[in-house]
């Protein structure tokens, strides 16, 4: 049997599925999606079972590494919640790396220095891969092994193949030279379709971090059951994108954004760049560049609001971006559940108490859901159908559970025919399913 995920309209590639003897059947397949925010691990056992495999601690992995040197000493590193609880116990002297993933397809990203070590970004996400599968060695032994990928990955247009060559670099660095990949929608439409009963037309949305990945896939039940992508569609904006937003309507403006200062007695805006920059959680660490808090200490000399920009300076220097991160996450997640939320943070005499209503926060994030709309209209291009030809459509990903993101599906397709669920898990079982019925 032979597995390809790009296929799509009339190139539509279709998967036959079929037993195999009993002594392959016990060969152990694993699925592994590298996400953007978490990282999840799947195996598929010889009785059939799919689950996440999880580390001792039983919280979610996060996808970021804490770098930090002792006196003298060697540079240490720890990833997932290690990394985070390295990271808070000296955030001074750690350097905390996040969004790893967003970078892959960004050519102009090579390496990155570290106290005094370059580091390129594949050996940095092979460093993580290696603590993250650190647990599983046994189950991956012998395995077969399927990896997640994005439709679009975040980063240069068409660097799509530069991600996925980068992608596999990573997974080679870190022991894992013979994978395949497939595309994370085709995975958590294959743990969606395990459960129909008769064949079926679905749209998958997969919402991450960084990408929204859209496919167009026909299941047939079977004996054998038949897979086939009829098409594709992704975009680079999804969950991080809507915490931009929060941060860029209520977090900036008390750190500067919008007002001005003085050259020569002229007004001139504070540089929005910088505010760009910081309300996006992977470029937060490059602001503690000496020059930029130069340049930004140097604004706020001649500064409408100087104090402002001197709590912007602190909390670069004093690496506050993962508690901010955090506090925007959870007010984000607060207007999932109702109307309206207080998004609450401080860091020293820095105070937010910002009241968020959520028709305002729809009202922000409208460029993004315009992008999501026009992505899901490509996917049924690529796939040549009408919405009214779809059977179902599964949405999984944490942004899925935004309101107005579902009801953006719901609108399109009738709420009858949308089904959500496994929103963190449902990429890696899929994968670890695609991984168990390969051949």
């Amino acid at each position: 049997m032979t597995q390809t995920e790009e296929g799509a309209g009339a190139a539509a590639t279709t998967t036959t599925l079929r037993r195999r003897p009993s002594s392959q059947a016990m060969r152990p397949a694993i699925g592994i999606d590298f996400g953007t925010t978490n990282s999840v691990v799947a195996i598929r056992r010889a009785d059939g079972r799919c689950e996440t495999l999880q580390h001792a601690t039983g919280e979610v992995f996060r996808s970021v590494l804490c770098f930090w040197s002792g006196a003298g000493g060697p540079t240490r590193h720890a990833a997932g919640p290690a990394a985070i609880e390295a990271y808070l116990e000296d955030p001074l002297e750690s350097r905390l790396v996040m969004s790893l993933k967003s970078y892959l397809a960004q050519r102009s990203f090579t390496e990155t220095r570290i106290f005094g070590s370059a580091w390129r970004l594949e050996e940095m996400i092979a460093l993580f891969l290696r603590e993250l599968l650190a647990p599983f060695r046994a189950e991956l032994d012998g395995a077969r092994i399927v990896i997640g990928r994005p439709v679009r990955f975040v980063g240069d247009s068409g660097a799509d193949e530069l991600g996925e060559q980068r992608l596999r670099a990573a997974f080679a660095a870190a022991g894992l030279g013979e994978v395949e990949v497939a595309l994370e929608p085709a995975g958590a439409g294959h743990r969606f379709a395990a459960g129909l009963e008769r064949a079926a037309t679905v749209l998958v949305a997969d919402f991450g971090g960084g990408t929204s990945d859209f496919s167009v896939l026909r299941f047939d039940p079977g004996p054998p059951r038949r897979v086939t992508a009829l098409g594709h569609a992704g975009v680079g904006v999804a969950g991080d994108a809507f915490d931009y937003r929060i941060i860029d309507r209520v977090v900036s403006p008390a750190l500067g954004k919008g007002s001005d200062y003085r050259v020569m007695g002229k007004p001139l805006p504070v540089p929005p760049a910088w505010f760009s920059s910081f309300a996006r959680w992977h470029q937060l660490s490059l602001m503690r560049a000496p020059r930029t808090l130069r340049d930004i200490a140097e604004v706020a000399r001649t500064a409408e609001h100087p104090e402002r920009l001197r709590q912007l300076i602190r909390l670069i220097e004093d690496e506050a971006g993962y508690a901010l991160y955090r506090a925007v996450s959870d007010a984000k997640t607060a207007l999932s559940r109702a109307d309206a939320t207080t998004l609450r943070f401080s860091h020293g005499d820095f105070v937010l108490d910002a009241p968020i209503r959520r028709a305002d926060f729809e009202g922000w994030i409208a460029p993004e859901l315009g992008k999501i709309a026009s992505a899901v209209d490509g996917a049924l291009r690529d796939a040549g159908l009408s919405p009214g030809q779809l059977d179902r459509v599964f949405l999984t990903g944490g942004t899925s559970l935004v309101p107005a993101v579902r009801r953006l599906f719901e609108d399109r397709f009738g709420a009858d025919r949308v089904v959500a669920g496994g929103e963190f898990v449902s990429v890696a079982e899929g994968l670890a399913l695609i991984a168990g019925e390969m051949g």
